[in-house]
């Protein structure tokens, strides 16, 4: 039987191959539309990497799964259809096959982020407190306001630094002109909140190593991407 350490290792490994890969082959070779186009296999990967290495796969795992999800997807066909959320934007046809004008990989990616973001903030708090002294240990509604914040601006601060590279890589557009309107990311805000509010009262476990390793490379992944494309 294959370990968790085990499980952790081989998962890191192929998240490094894919996305090694990925930016030389997009930076550095003449098959840049390839690997481009190629994406949709690489996220629902890395989604699949994530059950793979999750210990405790029980039903508030797979409910927040299907509500991230189901979040993601509702609100982004309420953006791409209104502009009433995140602005006035559109999918290219680099992620697939769409639902109301969305991919449905946007909808697995909504899970991905804001799993790995749930999981850095948890161990990173659990491994402070665990330092701190009993006497200094802050209330439990300021644990909860702290992980709430601190979890939805890492998301936040993802987009950001992803936006820019997703759309030379025409994962979508921003209309009319490109610019990306400080209104997406309120709403990148105030939905990752939410949703990682709920992250924080399920019961699952919230120590998946991967996650962590996950978040590291895909925002060295889009910082390459943005600083050389």
């Amino acid at each position: 039987m294959v370990s968790y350490k085990q499980k952790n290792n081989i998962a890191l490994f192929i998240a490094l191959l894919f996305h090694v890969s990925g930016a030389i082959g997009i930076l550095f070779t003449p098959y840049k539309e390839w690997f481009i186009s190629n994406t949709p296999l690489n996220l629902l990967l890395m989604a699949v990497l994530l059950l793979f290495t999750q210990r405790q796969k029980n039903i508030p795992f797979y409910i927040f799964i299907t509500l991230c999800f189901g979040t993601g997807m509702l609100t982004e066909a309420i953006g791409v259809n209104t502009g009433s959320l995140f602005g006035n934007y559109q999918y290219g046809e680099v992620l697939g096959k769409k639902v109301v004008g969305v991919p449905l990989l946007i909808g697995i990616n909504w899970f991905v982020i804001m799993f790995c973001t749930g999981n850095i903030v948890h161990q990173l708090s659990e491994w402070i407190f665990k330092k701190m002294p009993q006497d200094a240990q802050p209330s439990t509604k300021i644990k909860l306001f702290s992980f709430i914040t601190d979890t939805a601006m890492l998301a936040t601060l993802f987009d950001w630094i992803m936006e820019p590279s997703a759309q030379q890589l025409g994962f979508w557009k921003w209309l009319p002109n490109g610019e990306i309107p400080l209104y997406n990311y309120l709403c990148w805000f105030i939905i990752s909140a939410a949703l990682l509010t709920v992250f924080r009262f399920l019961k699952f476990d919230k120590d998946n190593q991967f996650a962590v390793h996950l978040f590291i490379i895909q925002l060295l992944f889009f910082l390459v991407m943005q600083t050389f494309l």
